[in-house]
């Protein structure tokens, strides 16, 4: 099933959430080949004096990546959100992800994020301020946030409905209000109001760790797709196995440890060519640990892997222990982390996750 987003055609209905500090261009690479439709950038700040720094063009940087390129800006100022609009679309993005989704302090507290929601008439300010700024270019323009601001007011259906008005092409709601930050367990009846009030695709966010709970999802909101986050760390092909149960209703086997090695080995080396040697090997650090953190011996090497400080040897040891543990089975477990949180608990890297 295809989703089409202005004049774009999704390959499926599988997208991968933006999460500051891990998509990063070699992670969404990653996750698109291993059978997600759809990939959003970490969120580039709207702060005009920051687009010069490293981090900013970091995250900005597209090069190989297929389509459509899509870009989330965060800010609290429209004309600021706007000037972000035009600068990101002439590097390189096709579409327009606004972020009232994130409820780290650090953006909330400047009241970013999905801080947003709890300011309507400001919300609407930025977003038709994003949407006029777009429109010369022929750029649709998304947006992600939460249920509410808190449990007593859960204003999603409203802003929903207010965006959809000023030129929103598409929804994505994760079923927490932003006092819940990740805490206790994503609610799908406000993600199937907020559908049933518009006629834009809405994506359903929260909690979807496995295929199962991806069609129960499906079912429950009657949203048009659903967005993965946390449970990708680590388990890129989640996005397979999903698609495969989806289509089939049988699951798919977990993949042989030769080929997830390879897929490590390759995502470091791009990793490594995107942050340069001494942020790479440092940077890396967590992708390895959600990859090996409910294997064998693998908390012994995650804590061998924070004292590496060098990118080839980074990479050796990978290699080794990858092929170690070839030795001791052939394919990966059938549930790797399908119901933990992530391992960092840092909320930058849990920024517009599920």
């Amino acid at each position: 099933m295809t989703l089409q987003i202005g004049t774009h055609t999704l390959e499926n209905r599988l997208f991968v959430a933006p999460m500051a500090g891990v998509t990063d261009r070699p992670f969404r690479m990653l996750c698109r080949e291993l059978g997600a439709g759809y990939a959003v950038s970490e969120m580039v700040t709207s702060r005009k004096e920051l687009w010069g720094t490293l981090k900013t063009s970091r995250r900005a940087n597209h090069d190989g990546e297929p389509g459509p390129i899509a870009v989330q800006i965060a800010g609290t100022d429209a004309a600021m959100m706007a000037e972000a609009t035009v600068y990101n679309i002439e590097r390189g993005a096709q579409i327009i992800d606004i972020n009232m989704g994130c409820p780290a302090k650090k953006v909330c507290n400047k009241w970013a994020g999905s801080a947003l929601m709890r300011d309507e008439p400001l919300a609407l300010e930025i977003v038709q301020a994003v949407v006029d700024a777009a429109q010369p270019f022929n750029v649709p323009v998304t947006l992600k946030m939460r249920t509410g601001w808190s449990e007593e007011h859960r204003n999603a259906v409203k802003l929903a409905r207010d965006f959809e008005a000023a030129g929103v092409q598409m929804l994505t709601v994760h079923g927490r209000t932003r006092e819940q930050g990740y805490k206790g367990s994503a609610e799908y009846d406000t993600i199937a109001a907020v559908k049933a009030a518009v006629r834009v695709p809405v994506v359903a966010n929260g909690d979807i760790r496995s295929p199962e709970k991806a069609r129960d999802v499906l079912a429950a909101t009657g949203a048009d797709a659903v967005m993965i986050g946390r449970a990708a760390q680590g388990r890129p092909w989640i996005f397979r196995e999903i698609a495969h149960f989806l289509e089939t209703g049988t699951h798919r086997a977990p993949p042989l440890v030769a080929e997830v090695r390879r897929l490590l080995l390759d995502h470091l080396v791009e990793h490594y060519a995107l942050y340069g040697d001494y942020s790479g090997v440092r940077t890396a650090r967590k992708h390895i640990g959600w990859y090996v953190r409910t294997l064998p011996d693998g908390e012994a090497f995650r804590a061998r892997m924070n004292t590496i400080e060098d990118c080839a040897e980074q990479l050796r040891a990978v290699g080794g222990y990858f092929d170690g543990l070839a030795d001791r089975m052939d394919r990966m477990p059938v549930q790797h982390l399908a119901d933990e949180e992530a391992s960092s608990g840092e909320e930058e890297a849990a920024c517009a996750v599920d």
